[in-house]
């Protein structure tokens, strides 16, 4: 069986999952460093294209479970906002009901952030 990229998929109106490596440097609350980032630009601009509604989801880490401010990615949903020049609404957890509610209010062509 061939291997299908998102290419090959049918996107429109659909809620697409995609894991990115946002793994990025961050110094004094700003990404110093997006090149991992500007990297995974031509997938998510791709899935948005074909009228996707984009979920991304990474981490930056949680030493010994735990959550540490200096670790969330709201730096990077703020960054990855003014680089698509669209909100990027960030959800501060993957299974609470924060997150739940920007999943059913995201519309066509808009992001969120795990």
């Amino acid at each position: 069986m061939p291997k299908l990229s998102i290419k090959d998929l049918e996107l429109k109106g659909k809620r697409v999952f995609i894991r990115v490596d946002f793994n990025v440097p961050i110094k004094e609350g700003k990404v110093d460093d997006d090149t991992r980032i500007q990297a995974s630009l031509p997938t998510i601009n791709f899935a948005v294209e074909q009228g996707a509604r984009v979920v991304l989801a990474s981490h930056l880490g949680r030493p010994k479970g735990e959550r540490v401010e200096k670790y969330s990615l709201s730096p990077v949903a703020e960054h990855l906002s003014k680089v698509l020049d669209k909100p990027v609404a960030f959800a501060t957890d993957c299974i609470a009901d924060e997150a739940q509610s920007k999943l059913v209010r995201l519309v066509e062509g808009y992001y969120v952030l795990h």
